[in-house]
């Protein structure tokens, strides 16, 4: 089924010449053109043609989906185990190894090839981006400056992935530089304030350029450039700027302030809640690019090349269904903290702290319904299908309990759907798309704003607005009380609250929201609480998953990974490694 731009892969990324120290790459727009053209060499002129320029900015578009895999997902699913979201799952800590290491953050060497690998993807992404730019730059056509936007978009994008994972990464905003110029960049050149400032740079040339609507729903609007905005600021007002450490010295009002105008509720207005928080993650093509859905990754199928533009990325995340899913690897594996996260009390609100509780019983527990919609659960039906009824058993977990049993349900798809939105190839692919911002997000950002400006009661309206749809979202589980037992129960705040307080809804809310969407570590590392979270998280979960047991999360070290090895080492003496690595 043919959706989306980003299906035509115009380009092969293994045939990229080879250079440089940033990511491996470095090529020309015209070097690049030369060499994938069957015709042999272009003229200048055909060069800049607007066929050319459209075609190197498809091509630029494709890596985002070309350039990531099961190991290497740009959802960031891999690395989120670090979180106490999810454990890492698979048949047992030697397999994906180095994701064991990040669990539990012991033994990560900075020369481990999941940090090189996600290094080199991204700054890949990066080199195909500003190929893009550069010829754009030397088109002349209609759409040139919409073009450009939206490649300054995807340029952001990477770059904020980058920063999140490493904080000091080498810019190559400058899509010009020679060879000797990218073999000269820095990792230091800028602070953590100003590289976020960097990126904002870029997505506001982008913002206010894009127009209001795509008719590729795989090209960012305005609004996906606002929401965009508004997580980069709330990233920077956290301020991280001792070179001696990872901690939050301050938080910025101003940039708050501007998480507040690119939220606002007039830049939103082709977007609304879905009505049920589960159709923003159905296959079929009636709930893609929905209402809530303000960027997304485009996957699609039947396209007419063997597997169609699939994402490969949750190939590992599928169980193990005997007769389904063989060969599905289970891994990403919710954990018993975030399923007692949802547990809510006789007041229908949350529990605010999730450590010292009694595990969630769901036979006895008042539950919010987006617990069924986030993470499958023994004796309830796998994607809410009766055909596959989860139990404690090693179908349901590979690792036979030592991850647990739960399965997370946002990546997969119904096993019905095998063959239409569920292929199987190398590892299981869907057509699912990803989406990178949904509306959601952004009313969250914006009470969390708002409640560290202490307008709290703006803050909790907006966090009710989240929690009258999560009362709402029952569509696929509205038999499960009879069924099976278990009782939904969600209210509203009602009330002021003090700041304090009110910035402990925000960011309970968001996990409770966007559970299993690879937030939770970012955030946390965001807020300046990973450290105290996890180690806490650690000794309370070692009843659950014994490989805690050696876990520690060590503060101005953890937060971030290591600059690789190899990328230091190619630098010639250009990057610094970050604190607490060697």
């Amino acid at each position: 089924m043919k959706k989306n731009i980003t299906r035509y892969v115009f380009y092969i990324l293994s045939a990229l010449p080879v250079g440089g120290v940033v990511g491996g790459m470095f090529c020309s727009c015209s070097d690049f053109l030369n060499e994938h053209t069957p015709q042999g060499t272009l003229s200048d002129e055909q060069v800049k043609s607007p066929t050319n320029a459209e075609n190197m900015v498809v091509s630029a578009y494709a890596i985002f989906t070309s350039a990531e895999d099961i190991n290497s997902s740009f959802s960031m699913w891999n690395f989120d185990v670090r979180s106490d979201d999810a454990y890492k799952g698979g048949s047992g800590t030697s397999d994906g190894d180095v994701f064991h290491q990040l669990e539990i953050q012991q033994g990560v060497l900075t020369s481990n090839w999941n940090i090189n690998d996600m290094w080199v993807r991204l700054y890949n992404s990066i080199s195909r981006v500003n190929s893009a730019i550069a010829l754009l730059n030397e088109s002349n056509y209609d759409l040139k400056q919409q073009r450009l936007a939206e490649m300054k978009f995807l340029r952001a994008y990477a770059h904020f992935l980058l920063k999140r994972l490493y904080k000091n990464i080498p810019f190559v905003v400058n899509e010009n530089l020679t060879y000797e110029q990218y073999n000269s960049l820095s990792n230091r050149t800028y602070s953590n304030d100003q590289g976020w400032q960097l990126i904002i740079d870029d997505l506001m040339e982008a913002y206010n350029v894009l127009p209001e609507t795509q008719a590729d729903k795989g090209r960012p609007t305005k609004a996906a450039a606002a929401a965009f905005l508004a997580k980069v600021y709330l990233y920077k007002a956290y301020h991280q700027d001792d070179e001696k450490s990872n901690r939050v010295t301050s938080i910025n009002e101003e940039d708050l302030k501007k998480v507040i105008e690119f939220t606002t509720p007039g830049l939103y207005t082709n977007y609304a809640l879905e009505e049920d928080m589960h159709n923003n993650f159905r296959p079929e093509e009636q709930y893609e690019n929905g209402s809530e859905s303000i960027w997304a990754i485009q996957y699609s199928r039947n396209d007419g090349s063997t597997y169609g533009n699939l994402n490969w990325s949750y190939g590992l995340i599928p169980p193990n269904i005997p007769g389904a899913t063989d060969g599905g690897c289970d891994f990403y594996k919710p954990s018993q903290n975030l399923v007692n996260a949802y547990r809510t009390g006789a007041d229908g609100l949350p529990l605010l702290d999730t450590f010292n509780q009694k595990d969630y019983d769901k036979a006895a527990d008042n539950a919010d319904p987006r617990l069924f919609l986030t993470v499958g659960l023994p004796g309830l039906p796998y994607m809410f299908n009766k055909n596959y009824m989860m139990e404690e058993s090693s179908i349901w977990s590979r690792s036979n309990g030592l991850y647990g049993y739960y399965v997370t349900l946002k990546q997969n798809v119904d096993p019905a759907l095998i063959g239409q939105y569920l292929i199987k190839g190398s590892y299981w692919a869907s057509s699912m798309n990803r989406i990178v911002f949904r509306y959601a997000d952004v009313l969250l950002m914006r009470a969390e704003a708002f409640a560290q400006l202490n307008k709290t009661d703006e803050a909790i309206n907006l966090v009710n607005q989240i929690r009258t749809r999560a009362a709402k979202s029952t569509q696929m589980i509205a038999s499960y009380p009879t069924l099976y037992g278990v009782k939904f129960y969600v209210t509203n705040y009602k009330g002021s609250y003090p700041k304090d307080e009110a910035v402990r809804i925000v960011k309970m809310e968001r996990r409770l929201e966007l559970g299993m969407e690879s937030e939770r570590f970012f955030d946390l590392v965001r807020w300046g609480n990973a450290a105290t979270t996890l180690n806490k998280y650690y000794a309370e979960e070692i009843s659950h998953c014994a490989i805690y047991t050696t876990a520690h999360f060590t503060a101005d070290k953890d937060e971030y990974l290591p600059i690789p090895y190899e990328q230091v080492s190619a630098s010639n003496g250009n990057y610094t490694q970050n604190i607490g690595n060697w």
